[in-house]
């Protein structure tokens, strides 16, 4: 299998206004260079295609047929999990099974595939302003196959963004850059030391690319996940806010102040890992919300160009931008 033809999604989202201007077909690669404990997409994380077992199982038996790794953990004659160190990925499983107990989580595709998918859809693209985003996971990881798609876009004239967590060479992100319209990218942590206990890696590699983007006048809407008691205190949005404003220059499109949502619980426990927002998941909604109005206030303060949510960029705006948006230091 060549990696550089073949890309592991691990879903497609059509009619998607949520991440990137317009109608966007959305494109979930798999794979990602973080670990974050809030993390709602755990089947995101690894590079290679996963067995989710879904409490579905109706011991038809068809599964054990074709198991030849003997990988299937069985309870009053149903498949209740994986032994994940036996599992070698092939996947058979998955596709013998009535019930949908066992799900796929990871499907290769070609760029032709995908661009027939995406195609299929430029009548929408064109009325709203919309196009193609990639997400993930991160496609930086499988950042060859996220080439070759965005070069082919480009062919066809698609309007597309890719949104990372930036966690990579720089040199590689320099590849991607000609064939992109914008980008998305969080800033989850200002202090490196506190990012990587929450991620499980620092964040110099991010801020660095981060600017960079900002250097190479690319259009960039950055994101902050609000989580509660994680990365919510005044200093920490203050540093982030003195950032934006003074070594961006407050260059982005926009600032998406993302409120934590308590989402992915099953796809954990349908992979056999522990979900780790047991303490949080169950705040009060209106506490957090009114929580982020505050922080908001404090980006306000640097001028920031802060917004609550991420439903809130329109193709107005992205235009708007790329006519008046990057000005020179002098004027900051």
């Amino acid at each position: 299998m060549d990696k550089y033809t073949l890309g592991l999604v691990i879903n497609i989202q059509k009619f998607t206004v949520h991440d990137g201007p317009g109608i966007r077909t959305e494109i979930f690669l798999k794979g990602c260079p973080l670990r974050c404990k809030w993390c709602s997409n755990p089947e995101s994380m690894n590079l290679y295609p996963e067995v989710g077992v879904n409490n579905k199982c109706i011991s038809c038996g068809h599964c054990l047929e074709v198991c030849e790794r003997d990988a299937l953990i069985l309870k009053d004659h149903r498949v209740v999990a994986i032994d994940r160190d036996k599992c070698d990925h092939c996947m058979e499983c998955t596709k013998v099974c009535p019930s949908g107990n066992l799900k796929a989580f990871g499907i290769w595709y070609s760029v032709n595939q995908l661009m027939k998918i995406i195609e299929a859809d430029r009548a929408y693209y064109q009325k709203s302003g919309g196009g193609v985003t990639l997400s993930g996971g991160d496609p930086m990881v499988q950042w060859e196959f996220t080439l070759a798609l965005l070069k082919e876009c480009k062919k066809k004239r698609i309007n597309t963004c890719v949104e990372s967590e930036l966690y990579c060479k720089t040199e590689t992100l320099d590849k991607i850059l000609p064939y992109t319209n914008m980008m998305i990218a969080d800033i989850k942590h200002f202090d490196s030391d506190i990012h990587k206990q929450l991620t499980g890696a620092p964040n110099e590699i991010i801020l660095k690319n981060i600017q960079h983007l900002i250097d190479c006048k690319v259009p960039l809407v950055l994101r902050i996940p609000v989580v509660p008691g994680y990365n919510d205190d005044e200093k920490n949005m203050r540093d982030t806010a003195k950032f934006i404003s003074e070594t961006l220059g407050n260059q982005i499109i926009q600032l998406q102040l993302l409120p934590f949502k308590p989402m992915g619980e099953d796809k954990y426990a349908a992979l056999g890992k522990p979900y780790l927002m047991e303490d949080i998941k169950h705040i009060d909604k209106k506490i957090y919300l009114k929580a982020n109005r505050k922080i908001a206030e404090i980006f306000e303060e640097y001028d920031v160009p802060v917004k609550m949510g991420a439903d809130n960029l329109t193709s107005e705006l992205v235009k708007s931008f790329m006519m008046h948006g990057f000005k020179s230091k002098r004027e900051h």
